[in-house]
């Protein structure tokens, strides 16, 4: 396990705490709960209930929805924020394709930590929109 110092240097590469200084990314790392998954997991799991909100540290995933692979998460990339802010289940599956390392939180502490961190929040938008941006390129 990492310290909350190695967390917080690893965070401080990442576009969604780009914009964060070092006591913030420090406080941050202590938000956050270390976890593992081993190759074939599946931590998401669409049309069940979300279990929370993953930073990818380390290791890679497919994004598939019935079946079909739609994208790769990897290092740096999060998911489960978007079942948790609206409160309904995930509309994908997240299958570990490389042992996966990830920083976790509980659903519950999502929203007061965005409202405490509005840039993270704000950094966060912005990958929605490019998310939404590229999903409707797929339909065209």
């Amino acid at each position: 396990m990492a310290t909350r110092e190695e967390i917080a240097d690893i965070l401080a590469g990442f576009a969604l705490f780009g914009d964060l200084q070092t006591p913030q990314l420090l406080g941050v790392a202590g938000a956050f709960e270390e976890v593992y998954f081993p190759q074939g997991d599946r931590v998401l799991r669409q049309g069940l209930t979300a279990n929370g909100f993953f930073v990818i540290l380390e290791g890679t995933a497919d994004v598939t929805i019935d079946g079909t692979k739609r994208s790769e998460v990897h290092r740096g990339d999060f998911f489960g924020e978007v079942s948790i802010l609206l409160g309904e289940p995930p509309t994908a599956d997240i299958v570990v394709t490389s042992p996966m390392r990830c920083l976790a939180m509980p659903g519950t502490a999502v929203e007061p930590f965005l409202v405490a961190h509005p840039r993270v929040m704000y950094r966060m938008l912005q990958s929605q929109a490019r998310r939404l941006r590229n999903a409707n390129r797929w339909r065209s």
